[in-house]
């Protein structure tokens, strides 16, 4: 199986493991509003590898991050409902990785490779 352009991880920061089971969705900026794309959901390892399409145009795309459920889904109070990632791609053929690092009350990004 082949991998999208463009994936994401996921890590429960507060105890160092991988966040299965969270719903992402990815949303591509046309004609000055947001478009989905593709939705999944983390894997065990808190991984997404089939999002979206093995060739995205260029331009600016979101990672929406459904946090709030589930957090809900642990019993766990969050700040954040939701985690928005805006990111650009750019027509280098290059592979897009967006990982987060999450806990209740701060989150962290990176590009990954």
């Amino acid at each position: 199986m082949s991998t999208s352009r463009i994936t994401t991880h996921v890590l429960d920061a507060t105890n160092g493991r991988p966040a299965p089971g969270i719903s992402v969705e990815l949303q591509q900026h046309q004609g000055g509003s947001w478009h989905r794309v593709a939705a999944s959901v983390t894997d065990d390892d808190g991984r997404i590898s089939q999002l979206g399409p093995d060739d995205l145009k260029p331009g600016e795309y979101r990672l929406r991050f459904d946090t709030g459920t589930w957090f809900a889904g642990r019993g766990i109070d969050t700040f954040y409902p939701e985690v928005v990632l805006t990111v650009r791609v750019v027509d280098d053929g290059r592979h897009v990785h967006a990982p987060l690092l999450l806990s209740p009350f701060a989150y962290s990004t990176y590009r990954g490779s």
